[in-house]
């Protein structure tokens, strides 16, 4: 604590806070102006999947053996209600003439419709004769900025040709030909789309969200700009640091961890400005020197922040033990950005309050009696000097708790438990098109695709297996598995021709996870097959390609990354609670409420998802997704009470130590609460499933963390057990002189 106190005096003092001030200026300036920001570093196109993962090595040997494969397709899908006409035929082949012959940006080939005959292109219709489609093949090294030139060059030659723009032509027009662009290309620059139009909405979202909530909280103007700055400040730290670091290769940033980044930065950073906020509201109260009571105020809380910003920096930072790349992404961009925000809260947001002292709470000033008495007799208005005001070490929750804490138990945990009850039921995909809105263009393609054709088309699996030569029976094998349509004719490997390949396609939605189920079947009936003709070590001569066998990869990295993040995480943060409140009773009890309250939040996201809006299944990163941010954050708020009530019980008996512990911290945990749930719940309103589902349920969870565990149940559990909560911790009481010699101020 000495190190808070000499930071504390630097910080407050006459000329360090204007200093303090200045150099956050200063180093904002000089960052900014040598190193990239990091939105000018995002990578997009970077791989989920490991170089180890099946699919991964599929893609690899088909790249290999079978070249003539290489390319991103963009799948153009043409579609009249009333039948595609023959005129409609003739424009496309003369589209088709003029690529070929002036290829579109990073445009590496398209299918030359205009070599053919008329009547070979009507064959390739769907049965309706409605739809058409035919794919335009990219440089799959493009980013999607450069796919996005290509196809938007693509869409000004068919509005030239058509004399109409079918892309904006709706897909049930009984009269116009309609045309839409999805397959990898499609899917890839609407998926980028979202993300960048998600950074101004959420941007805009939060800092508007969190301006009403402190305005309605404290009704200052000027403090509900305090966390905003010191956001920005932290902000303008964070983004040439991660630009740099991004520019150097060191780490990948993408759209998404950029746009989340931001909602944890206004959430968490204006959380740690109002643990100290509000202590230097109440030390307000009761000290007239401005910098006293800043003092005091930094000395209450600065411990329950650097622990809260820790919790949260090393929580994250285990997501860099992920194979997945988007897990493992999110990790050092998280973690820095908190941590600087940390640093911004015990060092720019006290130099802020030193600066503007009671000015910050204007016109709603805090002050002491004394103050106040002084004040009614220059005004006049002696009366209002004497008004009653509410104690903050009282409250009905507070004498709730430690009155009757078995029935909050009890009660607590029926809710909790009866919510989490919802968790096992939950069902998960791993299709990123299902995450897309409907009225996407990329997702509207892919429907009328799977209407009009046969629904394997959308996506085959592809089969790849070393035959040493011998005459194998793979194929027939394949063809017998119930849930496949149709099987290719083999492929011979172009630098070895013992390597065959077959493209199968499935009767059902090969994007789906009946599907995606389906593939360890076929690799088993392939090595199968091969161990029949007598080859040998089947396990590395099969591979197993295509979107349905990286969805599956998908599934299994992702719970192999839960399975081992997930314990890092609560060893992480038990070892941290450990250390700061050195009891080994509160740090099991405080890690297992907050784990309830996660599956609880789990269980009633599916119930709104579900049986609210008719979801079958969410995105399976959202668990460890959820679990790491409010496991972590979720300890926020039991550090800043439970040290509230550590602190008390030094001089008082527990149950009021608890009682005043609870109601002292009540308002400010719930203030956070709402902004940091409010901030997660930004992310809902954006047209993107995954940020969707993602901050409803972190959001529930804040609240459930807000509402239940932290004022009802922690502080219940903590009286039941009494002074054995401590155990094995050293906790003697202070004698009359400690007392006030250490907390004068805040007991005056």
């Amino acid at each position: 604590m000495e190190g808070y106190r000499g930071l504390t005096k630097w910080v407050t003092g006459k000329y360090g806070r204007w200093i303090t001030l200045a150099l956050w200026i200063a180093v904002v300036l000089v960052l900014s102006f040598i190193w990239p920001n990091v939105n000018s570093q995002e990578k997009n196109n970077e791989p989920s999947l490991p170089e180890s993962a099946p699919s991964v090595q599929a893609e690899q040997m088909a790249n290999k053996q079978f070249p003539g494969e290489d390319g991103s397709p963009a799948l153009i899908v043409w579609k009249r209600e009333g039948g595609i006409e023959v005129g409609d035929i003739h424009k496309l082949q003369t589209l088709t003439k003029q690529w070929q012959q002036s290829p579109l940006p990073y445009m590496e080939k398209v299918i030359p419709l205009h070599q053919l005959p008329t009547p070979a292109v009507m064959s390739q219709l769907s049965e309706d004769r409605s739809t058409l489609v035919f794919p335009v093949i990219f440089d799959e090294q493009a980013d999607p900025d450069q796919l996005k030139e290509g196809i938007t060059q693509l869409k000004r030659d068919v509005t030239d040709q058509f004399a109409d723009d079918p892309f904006s032509v709706s897909l049930d027009d009984k009269e116009k030909l309609s045309a839409r662009i999805t397959g990898p290309v499609g899917i890839q620059i609407d998926a980028t789309g979202l993300f960048k139009n998600a950074d101004v909405s959420l941007l805009i979202g939060t800092v508007l969200l969190v301006v009403v909530i402190l305005l309605l909280i404290y009704r200052s103007p000027i403090l509900a700009l305090i966390p905003l700055i010191a956001v920005g400040f932290a902000f303008g730290v964070t983004s040439p640091i991660l630009g740099y670091m991004a520019q150097q290769g060191w780490i990948t940033v993408d759209a998404q961890a950029i746009s989340i980044m931001t909602v944890l930065l206004f959430g968490a950073g204006t959380d740690y400005c109002l643990f100290l906020i509000s202590h230097y509201r109440q030390m307000l109260t009761i000290e007239v020197d401005k910098v006293r009571a800043l003092v005091a105020a930094f000395r209450g809380s600065a411990g329950a922040i650097a622990m809260s910003g820790l919790t949260v920096v090393l929580a994250l930072f285990a997501l860099l033990l992920a194979e997945y790349g988007p897990y493992q992404r999110f990790a050092v961009p998280f973690s820095i950005s908190i941590f600087i925000m940390g640093l911004a809260s015990l060092t720019l947001v006290p130099a802020m309050l030193a600066i503007l002292g009671r000015v910050s709470f204007f016109p709603f000033v805090p002050r002491t009696p004394q103050m106040q008495e002084e004040r009614a007799k220059r005004t006049g208005k002696i009366g209002r000097a004497h008004k009653k005001q509410a104690n903050p070490s009282d409250s009905r929750i507070g004498r709730l708790v430690v009155s009757k804490p078995w029935s909050v138990i009890v009660v607590t945990l029926l809710l909790l438990g009866g919510l989490a009850s919802f968790s096992p039921q939950i069902k998960y995909t791993y299709d990123l098109l299902s995450s897309f809105p409907s009225n996407m263009e990329s997702r509207e393609g892919f429907t009328v695709i799977g209407e009009q054709f046969a629904v394997g088309n959308l996506a085959p699996v592809q089969v790849i297996y070393d035959s040493n030569g011998k005459p194998t029976s793979v194929a027939e094998a394949l063809r017998a598995l119930p849930f496949v349509s149709t099987v290719s004719e083999p492929q011979v490997g172009k630098e070895n021709k013992e390597i065959i390949a077959h493209n199968i396609e499935f009767n059902i939605n090969p994007y789906s996870v009946e599907a995606m189920e389906h593939i360890p079947a076929v690799r088993s009936i392939v090595e199968q097959a091969l161990q029949q003709a007598g080859v040998s070590e089947v396990e590395q001569k099969v591979w197993i390609g295509g979107q349905t066998a990286a969805q599956y990869d998908t599934k299994v990295i992702g719970q192999r990354d839960t399975q081992l993040i997930i314990p890092v995480v609560i060893g992480l943060i038990s070892l941290l609670l450990l250390v700061y409140l050195r009891s080994i009773v509160a740090t099991i009890y405080l890690i297992a409420t907050v784990v309830l309250s996660y599956f609880s939040a789990l269980g009633l996201g599916w119930v709104i998802f579900h049986y609210g809006f008719g979801v079958e299944a969410i995105q399976g990163a959202i668990p460890l997704y959820a679990f790491v941010f409010l496991v972590a954050l979720g300890e926020d708020y039991n550090i800043f009470m439970v040290s509230r009530i550590w602190q008390k019980s030094r001089y008082l008996p527990l149950k009021q130590a608890i009682r005043e512990g609870v109601s002292e911290t009540s308002s400010v945990i719930t203030s956070a609460g709402i902004i940091l749930a409010g901030t997660f719940a930004v992310l809902a309103s954006l047209p993107i499933q995954v940020l969707v589902q993602f901050g409803t349920v972190t959001a529930l969870g804040v609240l459930l963390d807000t509402f239940i565990v932290r004022p009802l149940l922690v502080p219940a559990i903590t009286a039941v057990l009494g002074r054995a909560a401590f155990w094995p911790g050293l906790h003697r009481k202070v004698d009359a002189a400690q007392l006030n010699s250490s907390t004068a101020t805040e007991q005056s």
